[in-house]
């Protein structure tokens, strides 16, 4: 059976990043989850999230911008 739910650690091993980086997108609201125990994100609202986020720098969550090069550099996303 395919998993429809992944567990912080297993989306951060997805994403390439580390567990408090998932917990941050989480509490910023730009990656939904569900608590059932622990956080649980769906892998629907994994597959949403990267596309909604293709092509942004969400190196600092509180100033999300386009990447430099393929889109309007001085367009501010948030």
């Amino acid at each position: 059976m395919e998993d429809i739910l992944y567990t912080v650690a297993e989306t951060a091993k997805i994403l390439k990043t580390n567990v408090s980086y998932v917990y941050k997108l989480i509490k910023k609201g730009l990656l939904p989850a569900l608590k059932l125990g622990n956080y649980k994100i769906r892998k629907t609202s994994l597959l949403e999230f990267l596309e909604k986020n293709e092509g942004k720098d969400l190196t600092d969550l509180d100033n999300i911008q386009f990447l430099k090069g393929e889109y309007d550099t001085n367009e501010k996303v948030i």
